[in-house]
């Protein structure tokens, strides 16, 4: 394991000389970051980005594109939903938690319609047309989707509605969410330094944070904020130093990253005395097809079911590889999975197919009669309709008959045939520094660190101890427009100190 490299902060007194000054200095150039500049440099500042990579884009350009939006947006009337913020706010915080953060929670909801609307100024187009069937990620330009709202216990907590944003592009769409907004950043004015790995926050005689030191193309580098820093580094799902510390969970399974989410961001912050919170929570995504296993059952090692196959798919993986003995596996007979149609099934195929429960089971290494007892169970209520263990949405509900096939989510998509390491999961880290609704960091005694933002990832957002798709993108740019236009409006405009620019 190599080791992380030191983050001290330095004094401003030591610093000869600065590469450049700015109003306010973003560190990271995600959804968050380019959320951050715009809202800065619209508001007027002089506005630095600076991206260890290549270029922007990082995590979210490479994620699903989802946004989670609500409370009565002009998709959802167009689909002919009723929305708003009260059942935004009680699907999230039992989805998002426990332990959400009601106060950020609260806040994300009562403005989410006009956080809409700002993506759409911003130039991202949603098709008025609803994706009716879970799933991971739709094939098709439906702008419309269901995170799980309809599902019980959550479809008894709130009134339904879906919040899947999803902009006009087919699959993955995070790199269009992020064209729009680099662009919509530099035409407000950010300017950007790429290839700029940020090491260290310098800080005043008076412990406020006034800028940064990084090394780019070899060269060692200070930068100097007369506002504020806002960090937008992302969490630490590359880092398995801090995955040991704080979210070993997930050392065993793969990672939904760039692979330059190093938690440096939290590390630096941290080493000024910030506090953080939630370090421990992750979300897992495990590789079953949802539109796969709403037509069977998810059953564990054992053979037993756990959840209602219908919800969320992110909350049926967390709750599989975190409570339950692997490996897990899709049961579901010739009929359910013929219904899914090809381009749907994402290369899957089964893993074994047997004519009978009892062979299945053999085959898997079950305990002699378990699956047959849990799909004799499962199939006596949905004849009636019924799934009085997990409640099932009578929708999806279909005796199973043979032959029946055994899925493995180690197989992974679009490949199917031998199990791969693990169980077939990939995850990232929910946890970060501990902020204000305004994005400025706080310390372990709960003061405001004076020049110092953080939001995105490299933050503890909306999240207490679960995750819904769309909550990332839509969390980091909205508490990301706050950080940024609370660091453009510091009120004091601080004296160079112990340098010059250059």
């Amino acid at each position: 394991m190599s080791q992380a490299r030191p983050v001290t902060p330095v004094r401003s007194g030591a610093v000869a000389r600065y590469a450049a000054e700015t109003d306010v200095l973003i560190v990271g150039f995600g959804c968050a970051g380019a959320a951050a500049a715009f809202e800065a440099a619209s508001a007027g500042a002089d506005v630095l980005v600076l991206e260890r990579a290549g270029g922007p884009g990082g995590s979210s350009a490479l994620s699903g594109g989802e946004l989670y939006l609500g409370g009565g947006t002009e998709v959802q009337k167009a689909c002919g939903f009723e929305d708003g913020p009260d059942e935004m706010f009680g699907y999230l915080q039992a989805a998002l938690g426990p332990h959400t953060d009601d106060e950020k929670l609260r806040l994300y909801c009562e403005e989410s319609v006009a956080h809409f609307q700002w993506f759409v100024d911003r130039g991202l187009t949603f098709e008025p047309t609803l994706w009716d069937a879970p799933t991971w990620m739709p094939t098709t330009r439906d702008g419309l989707m269901w995170l799980g709202e309809n599902a019980w216990p959550y479809n008894e907590i709130a009134r339904p509605a879906p919040r899947g944003h999803r902009c006009a592009t087919e699959a993955f769409g995070g790199w269009l969410v992020m064209e729009k907004l680099v662009t919509a950043a530099g035409a407000a004015g950010a300017v950007t330094h790429a290839d700029t790995l940020v090491t260290a926050l310098i800080v005043d005689d008076d412990d406020r944070v006034v800028g940064v030191t990084a090394r780019r193309h070899g060269e060692d580098l200070a930068y100097r904020a007369r506002k504020g820093v806002v960090l937008t580094t992302g969490g630490f799902a590359d880092n398995e130093e801090m995955l040991a510390d704080h979210a070993p969970q997930l050392l065993a399974h793969g990672r939904v990253s760039d692979g330059l989410d190093d938690g440096s961001g939290i590390r630096m912050a941290a080493a000024l005395g910030a506090a953080t919170r939630r370090m421990g929570v992750v979300e897992l995504a495990l590789t079953v097809l949802p539109g796969l296993a709403v037509r069977g059952v998810v059953v564990n090692a054992h053979g037993q079911r756990f959840v209602n196959e219908d919800v969320y798919p992110g909350l049926l993986s967390t709750a599989a590889v975190l409570t339950q003995p692997a490996p897990y596996w899709v049961i579901v007979d010739e009929e359910g999975y013929e219904s899914v149609p090809e381009r749907e099934r994402w290369g899957v195929v089964p893993r074994f197919v047997s004519e009978t429960l009892g062979e299945l089971e053999g085959e898997l290494g079950m305990p002699q009669g378990a699956l047959e007892s849990t799909v004799g169970a499962y199939n006596t209520y949905a004849a009636r309709g019924q799934d009085p263990y997990f409640h099932k949405d009578a929708r999806w509900l279909r005796p199973l008959k043979g032959p029946f096939a055994a899925v493995d989510p180690r197989a992974g998509f679009r490949q199917g045939g031998r199990p791969g390491a693990g169980a077939g999961a990939a995850g990232f880290t929910l946890g970060g520094l501990r902020t204000t609704v305004d994005g400025a960091v706080l310390d372990v005694s709960g003061a405001v660190l004076a020049g110092l933002f953080a939001a995105g990832r490299a933050a503890s957002g909306i999240h207490g101890e679960g995750y819904v798709s769309g909550t990332s993108l839509g969390d980091g740019t909205f508490f990301g427009r706050r950080a940024g236009a609370a660091a453009a409006a510091e009120g004091r405009t601080h004296p160079s100190s112990g340098g010059s620019a250059s």
